[in-house]
C-alpha cells in the first residue's frame, strides 16, 4: 500500500491536501470485507489496468464531458444496491428484471463506455479485473477529469451474480426529506458528513424534469409548490418543466449546478445555500443543523480544499459498501452478463 505521506489530492486552487486518513478508510472501510481490498491490487496481475481505465475514461469524457456525471452516478447506484458488485451493469433476462431497468435507474448512462474499458482489459489481462473495480476506477477518473480531486482506489472487488429491480428501494430517495436521506445512508454505514459531502457530486450532471416537477406545481400531496425553492428560480424552471405530470417530463433536463455542470467544484453548495438546490433531497440539506452548516461553509468558497479531501474520503467509504472479495462472486468476462 502506498505510504501515507505520498497520497494527496488536488485542491481547486491547485494546492494539495494530505489524505492520510483516506488510507485508514481504505483499510477499514464500512464492510468487514473492505479490509481485503488493496491499493495496487493489480500491480502484478495486470500492471497496466489503471492506465487502461484512465485512458479510456479520458477519451470518453473528452468526447462527451457530461459522461463524467454519468460514470460517477453508475458507481453510486451500484454501491447503494447490494453493495459495490457491478450488479447495476447486468442485463435483464426473460425471468428477471435487473437493476438497470428499474425506474430509479431509467436515466443511467455510460454502459457502453464501461463495456469498452472491459474489452480493453480482457485483451490485456483476461479474466483478471472485475467490473466492480472498473466502476470504482472510472468514477475516480471521471471526477479528476472534471477538474476535481483524485484519490487512491483500493481494489480487489469481485462481481455479483444477482441483480434485481426490486432491490432498488435501497437507493436514497430524490424526493425524500433529510430524515429519509439520513436513514438511507446510515443503512449503508455512511454518516451525516458522508451525506452532505457525497451530495456535492451534484456539481456534475443534469436531472430530468420528472425528478423535480413536484416542487414546481401543486400536487395531490401538496396544495402549493415547494416553499423551500426560491420563487424566482422556480419561475425559470417552469419555463423548462411546463407540466406537473411526470410522463410529460421524461426527456427535458436541467443542470443540477447551473453554469458549471461539467466542472467539479463547490458552486453546487452556493445554489443550495440560496434555496436553488434543484432536487428536494438537495434542498433538504438546509433542514439539519450539521448538513446546513457544511453547506454554508462550502458555499463560502474558502474551503474548497477541505471539500475535495472530504469527498475523497467519503467516496472511499462508499466504494467499500458490501464488497465481494476472495472467492466470493466472480470476475465477469462481459460486464452485462454473468459467466
Amino acid at each position: 500500500m502506498a505510504a501515507a505521506a505520498t497520497v494527496r489530492t488536488r485542491s481547486l486552487a491547485g494546492g494539495v491536501v494530505p489524505v492520510a486518513l483516506l488510507l485508514l478508510v481504505l483499510c477499514t472501510g464500512s464492510s468487514s470485507a473492505a479490509g481485503q481490498l488493496d491499493v495496487g491490487y493489480y500491480n502484478k496481475t495486470c500492471p497496466a489496468a489503471e492506465e487502461i481505465v484512465r485512458n479510456e475514461t479520458a477519451a470518453a469524457v473528452t468526447a462527451s464531458p457530461d459522461l463524467a456525471a454519468a460514470l460517477l452516478r453508475l458507481h453510486y447506484h451500484d454501491c447503494f444496491v447490494q453493495g459495490c458488485d457491478a450488479s447495476v451493469l447486468l442485463d435483464s433476462t426473460p425471468n428477471n428484471t435487473a437493476e438497470r431497468d428499474a425506474k430509479p435507474n431509467g436515466s443511467l448512462r455510460g454502459f457502453d463506455v464501461v463495456a469498452r474499458v472491459k474489452d480493453r482489459l480482457e485483451q490485456a489481462c483476461p479474466g483478471t479485473v472485475s467490473c466492480a473495480d472498473i466502476l470504482a476506477l472510472m468514477a475516480r477518473d471521471a471526477v479528476s477529469l472534471a477538474k476535481g480531486p483524485s484519490w487512491p482506489v483500493a481494489l480487489g472487488r469481485r462481481d455479483g451474480r444477482i441483480s434485481s429491480a426490486g432491490s432498488c428501494g435501497e437507493l436514497p430517495p430524490l424526493h425524500g426529506d433529510v430524515g429519509l436521506m439520513v436513514q438511507a445512508f446510515a443503512a449503508k454505514g455512511l454518516d451525516l458528513k458522508d451525506l452532505v459531502v457525497l451530495s456535492g457530486a451534484h456539481t456534475l450532471g443534469k436531472a430530468h424534469c420528472s425528478s423535480y416537477a413536484d416542487r414546481l406545481y401543486a400536487s395531490a400531496g401538496c396544495s402549493t409548490p415547494d416553499p423551500a425553492l426560491d420563487a424566482r428560480y422556480a419561475d425559470r424552471l417552469r419555463m423548462r418543466c411546463t407540466s406537473p405530470y411526470a410522463d410529460d417530463n421524461s426527456t427535458t433536463t436541467t443542470e443540477l449546478d447551473p453554469g458549471s455542470s461539467d466542472t467539479f467544484d463547490t458552486s453546487y453548495y452556493r445554489h443550495v445555500a440560496r434555496r436553488r438546490g434543484l432536487l428536494r433531497s438537495d434542498a433538504s440539506l438546509l433542514d439539519h443543523r450539521f448538513t446546513r452548516a457544511y453547506v454554508l461553509q462550502a458555499a463560502s468558497g474558502r474551503y474548497d480544499g477541505h471539500f475535495y479531501h472530504d469527498f475523497a474520503v467519503s467516496m472511499a467509504k462508499m466504494a467499500a459498501i458490501g464488497v465481494l472479495t476472495g472467492d466470493q462472486g466472480e470476475i465477469r468476462r462481459k460486464c452485462n452478463v454473468v459467466n
